[in-house]
């Protein structure tokens, strides 16, 4: 008898060898987080830079890269001679310009305006002597107290005069409608040359790089001596205790974004350390970086300890939705099929296909919103492929 039942137990036993082992893992209900992870670049906000506004050399660096500095502060000086010497002759061209500005504007210069308005003075007064002497004349000539000779040698005095005046009277007009038209020129030099002086003055001024704020002179790419183009970049600087990340987002998580999310920075230089802040702008378009379509976010950063450097690059975790005691279970248990969600159910040795709605999904988990209850085991998956219906050894997942 015990030997028949030895035989059935082991014919049973061996018949379930061929069951599959599955892990199995049960739904619980935790605190749920949703969350987009990405990669971003750390820029300064609000950052001065200095860029050299004329060509010339690095005289003195006074200043290191990495410092913290204070507003006034001076960062560096560049040679200036060549700039203070044409400063100097453009102040001189300008007197120059706006004397001759005056003299137009008063019709002409004061020596030949003055000289011309005495010979006008002389003239008129010569020809009102003459005629008062042709009158007398030609009156004394009618009581024949004077002869006709006398007469006729005053007119031609008299007509010498009168040419002479309308000359120096056309001289004058001609001088006026000179000035008018010099005075045109004489503004437009005056201003040239004042934009000039102001244009160099900057330039004098720009030789000393100075902190505008205080700050983190984050960067300092030039060295004493080196010679540097109109443009080039001589200091960056900016208060480094609140930061900007520019995360790059992929198009399918846009949707998600909103602003005041918060955002979590990590960066591999120093893995024990992690930063926080939150989504201050969402993108407004797509663009293409590299083979990948992603949309710019950016985000608030708190950097108070200083420790994250402008341009470098990090992980960006930007936390999109919460759920308290949400119904989850693993990702790798949900499959997807024809536009829906499911998992294997382990009842009664077997294992049953069934639908479930999700909601939100972190790393790791899904919420599951309909299709499961609380205490449900689901099967993970294995190298052997699962079937509705299929029985199973069930071992716990870990």
């Amino acid at each position: 008898m015990a030997a028949g039942l030895a035989v059935i137990l082991l014919v049973a036993l061996a018949g379930r060898g061929d069951v599959p082992q599955v892990r199995i893992v049960s739904t619980t209900r935790e605190n749920l987080t949703a969350s987009i992870t990405s990669n971003g670049k750390v820029e300064p906000l609000s950052p001065t830079v200095a860029h050299a506004e004329f060509p010339t050399f690095v005289e003195k660096l006074m200043a290191a890269e990495g410092q913290s500095i204070h507003r006034g502060q001076p960062i560096l000086t560049l040679g200036v001679a060549d700039v203070r010497s044409q400063l100097a002759q453009a102040r001189a061209n300008l007197l120059v310009a706006q004397s001759d500005l005056r003299n137009a504007r008063t019709g002409g210069p004061p020596a030949d305006v003055a000289q011309l308005n005495g010979d006008l003075l002389k003239a008129q007064s010569q020809v009102a002597n003459l005629e008062r002497t042709h009158t007398a004349l030609e009156q004394l000539v009618a009581k024949q107290a004077a002869t006709q000779d006398e007469l006729a040698q005053n007119e031609v005095a008299l007509a010498q005069a009168r040419t002479n005046l309308n000359t120096l009277q056309q001289k004058k007009e001609y001088m006026a409608r000179q000035a008018g038209v010099d005075v045109e020129g004489y503004e437009l030099r005056v201003k040239q040359l004042q934009d000039q002086v102001q244009s160099l003055d900057e330039k004098v001024r720009s030789a000393t790089v100075t902190a505008t704020s205080d700050g983190t002179l984050y960067s300092l790419p030039v060295h004493q001596g080196d010679y540097v183009q109109v443009g080039q970049t001589l200091a960056e600087m900016a208060d480094l205790r609140q930061v900007r990340v520019r995360a790059f987002v992929d198009e399918p998580d846009l949707g998600w974004l909103e602003i005041n999310q918060v955002v979590q920075v990590s960066w591999d230089a120093k893995p024990a350390s992690s930063w926080t802040g939150k989504v201050e702008q969402v993108p407004k378009q797509v663009v293409g970086r590299g083979t990948r379509s992603v949309g710019e976010v950016l985000c608030s950063i708190d950097n108070s300890n200083l420790e994250l450097l402008p341009n470098v690059n990090v992980e960006v975790r930007i936390l999109v939705r919460e759920r308290p005691k949400a119904l989850v279970v693993p990702r790798a248990a949900v499959r997807y099929d024809n536009g829906k969600h499911y998992v294997f159910v382990y009842a009664g040795d077997k294992i049953h296909r069934r639908e479930i709605t999700v909601g939100i999904a972190s790393a790791t988990k899904y919420e599951v919103v309909a299709g499961l209850a609380e205490g449900d085991r689901v099967a993970l998956p294995e190298d052997q492929e699962l079937r509705d219906g299929m029985e199973i050894r069930p071992t716990e997942a870990k």
